[in-house]
């Protein structure tokens, strides 16, 4: 595969291409060690901490860590906002297109956010037709749309000074009438090392599955991996808010704001050993909670929540609590088709980061990574992927424990196909008042290795879940 980010950058590691040069691919069962794209959940490996993008700021020393709490399985506290819609009124909600060609490019990994109004959209990742893993133009372009998205003008090219760099697979909240980003990663070619080797007659380093007698490529993709937050008001004017937090840099990561903090969570760096083959980069999943009152004084929670480390989860906040539902800690399984996908359905909840409660080990939804889940009155939860066959169902819940399969599918697809992950969504004022969810772009690939244009299914589309007029 040659498409994702976090769980699914295809491969964005040196050893991705290294593997090309010959290497058998190892199944996800060698990534053990650190959870997420790989084997069933196991604890989270100690990794040596990466290093930080270039910075010109200090970073904010952590604060001492919290044990993971005893979990617990309790309901959530409840403290709804508004009553909004039950899952029977959801059913009188209906998928509208709002357009099916945005002028900003197919690409998934993406950001939307509601800013007083407004939608802004933000980076992502393209895949090139190329036959190189991962290779991918990735983007630090920002369209507005003041219709609700019917249609879009650009804000900036992605190409200007003083700006966040081009990223996928990144968080962006709204906090304080600002858009802040956060994390995420890039990509890049670089020349390969061992080519050179190769043509001397020197054996490869060992251990890394290269065999010498078969081609090797010029070049191998790698990712920086970023921790960095910026802010603007307008979506054009931007702050450094810092150059590299104290948490990790990471990708597939969760964000959201609850009371006066933003919370940082979960996410991963590397590759699936399926992935990036024999020898390649081990796979570091995390489960370590961070929230910051203003994106550049940060406050480490825990460093192991009572959840499996993970990435690609949905998050939202629903009354007085942040919820974390679903997520990977593998890539995929062997043998396909019929092997039980490493993919999570647990919910969680927290009011403070710090002290976690299980909702439910096993929502109603099937296990799954790159999905969204929305407030609309209830919590909704559509999309993500699912290896062979991405899901087409919807799910509604009052609480994160109960939940009832709406009647609708997401964007009214019949065919798993046309089914999305790694999109984005957001909440929206429609002009009737209503809440209306938005959704922009996307991912439709699966494991179909006989389709050649399989990694290329991106879209840029958007569309509206919204009560019928």
């Amino acid at each position: 595969m040659t498409s994702r980010r976090w769980s699914w950058p295809s491969a964005f590691a040196l050893a991705v291409l290294i593997a090309a040069c010959g290497g058998s691919d190892a199944n996800s069962d060698s990534d053990a060690a650190p959870v997420t794209d790989g084997p069933p959940p196991t604890a989270a490996s100690a990794a040596t901490e990466p290093p930080a993008p270039d910075a010109s700021e200090p970073t904010t020393t952590a604060a001492p860590t919290t044990p993971p709490p005893v979990v617990t399985e309790a309901p959530p506290a409840t403290d709804p906002p508004d009553p909004g819609p039950t899952a029977e009124e959801l059913n009188g909600y209906i998928w509208a297109e709002r357009t099916d060609s945005a002028p900003w490019s197919a690409r998934a990994g993406l950001r939307v956010v509601d800013l007083d109004g407004r939608l802004v959209l933000l980076g992502g990742r393209t895949p090139n037709q190329s036959t190189i893993p991962g290779d991918s133009q990735i983007w630090a372009d920002v369209w507005e749309s003041n219709d609700g998205g019917a249609t879009w003008d650009s804000l900036l090219s992605g190409d200007e000074p003083g700006m966040w760099a081009p990223r996928a697979y990144f968080q962006a909240v709204v906090k304080d009438d600002a858009v802040v980003v956060l994390g995420g990663q890039d990509f890049s070619l670089e020349e390969n090392p061992f080519c050179a080797l190769l043509e001397q007659g020197l054996e490869p380093p060992p251990g890394l599955g290269i065999d010498p007698d078969a081609p090797c490529p010029e070049f191998v993709p790698t990712s920086q991996f970023f921790n960095d937050v910026w802010s603007s008001t307008d979506g054009v004017a931007w702050e450094q808010l810092t150059a590299a937090a104290p948490w990790s840099g990471r990708a597939g990561l969760s964000a959201e704001v609850l009371g006066d903090h933003i919370y940082v969570f979960g996410g991963s760096q590397n590759d699936d050993s399926s992935i990036v083959g024999a020898g390649g980069p081990a796979r570091i999943y995390y489960n370590d909670v961070w929230r910051s009152a203003d994106g550049i004084d940060w406050e480490q929670m825990t460093d192991a929540a009572p959840w499996e480390p993970r990435a690609g989860a949905a998050a939202v906040v629903y009354g007085d609590r942040l919820f974390l539902l679903g997520g990977e800690d593998g890539f995929t399984c062997t043998p396909l088709p019929d092997c039980d996908a490493p993919y999570f359905n647990d919910v969680w909840s927290t009011t403070d980061g710090a002290d976690w409660e299980l909702v439910t080990e096993s929502a109603g939804w099937s296990p799954r990574p790159g999905h969204v889940c929305e407030l609309v009155g209830e919590i909704i939860c559509f999309g993500g992927f699912g290896l062979t066959t991405n899901p087409t169902d919807m799910w509604s819940s009052a609480d994160g424990a109960t939940w009832t399969e709406l009647d609708t599918p997401p964007w009214n697809v019949s065919d798993p196909a046309w089914a999305k992950y790694d999109f984005d969504s957001t909440t929206f004022v429609g002009a009737d008042g209503h809440i209306e969810v938005i959704t922009v772009g996307g991912d439709r690939e699966t494991f179909d290795f006989t389709d050649p244009q399989n990694y290329l299914r991106v879209d840029n589309d958007v569309w509206s879940f919204a009560p019928q007029q």
